[in-house]
């Protein structure tokens, strides 16, 4: 016993501490970057592109050094049972909905740079959220696990949302994004594969960024997929119908 707890880590140790200390670096990390691009009056894609490169370069070596790629979702597809591909068509629905606000006008090489940007975001925020912070978690039970996970995921788009006036914006935001979280975060508990969440987050913020920019004149459609994911978050959570799911997402890991 006395040997098994000197090999724990500290994540195993402490899983609340770990996820505070996540979630306080990334925030610094991000307001840092984010106040050296408003002084340098750089882009509005710069503080992300600042902190996140180093971010992501930073977790591929510490996956690949740990050897932690498996442990966290990083799984073939194939792993992914037939049966349960049905559980991702929602999110397909939401973003063919998304779409049918359409696109603006941009040169190939902002697509290019729309495309690594967005990719850099998905890659780091669901390696984060759905990766370290969730399976940390998964040991005080999956509840608290897709609670937390999808709060804080929440939290941290509210804030780059605070940079606005419009009250509905915010809001929206808030409650768009808490939705979200809940959602990738139940379809990680499910089947404890995190490509197809990256693939979503990805192809999910290119569409919002090379779409049209008016907000305001597409609100039915926002309301709309509010909906959309309200609904998808019960049938997810009434999904559950094993009490020892969690047991049984360790044992495939």
């Amino acid at each position: 016993m006395s040997k098994l707890a000197k090999t724990s880590s500290f994540s195993q140790k402490h899983p609340v501490w770990t996820v505070v200390i996540i979630e306080v670096l990334l925030l610094l990390a991000v307001s840092a970057a984010g106040t050296y691009a408003t002084i340098k009056e750089l882009s509005y894609t710069a503080p992300v592109l600042i902190s996140f490169i180093p971010i992501a370069l930073v977790l591929i070596i510490y996956f690949t050094v740990k050897n932690k790629w498996s442990d966290l979702g990083f799984r073939p597809l194939n792993t992914i049972s037939s049966g349960k591909w049905i559980y991702y068509a929602p999110l397909a629905a939401v973003l063919i909905t998304i779409s049918f606000k359409g696109f603006r006008e941009i040169s190939t090489s902002e697509v290019l740079f729309f495309i690594f940007f967005t990719l850099l975001v998905a890659f780091v925020e669901e390696s984060i959220y759905r990766g370290f912070i969730f399976k940390t978690l998964l040991t005080k039970g999956a509840k608290t696990a897709v609670i937390t996970s999808s709060i804080l995921f929440s939290i941290t788009h509210l804030l780059n949302a605070l940079s606005g006036t419009d009250i509905t914006q915010i809001l929206l935001q808030l409650v768009y994004s808490l939705l979200i979280g809940f959602v990738l975060s139940l379809l990680m508990l499910k089947n404890n594969n995190i490509l197809p969440l990256i693939l979503f987050h990805f192809v999910h913020n290119l569409i919002q960024f090379v779409g049209n920019d008016n907000t305001s004149e597409y609100m039915g459609i926002d309301l709309f997929i509010l909906l959309v994911l309200a609904v998808y978050c019960l049938w997810l959570a009434l999904s559950f119908r094993k009490p020892n799911i969690t047991k049984n997402l360790n044992q495939s890991s």
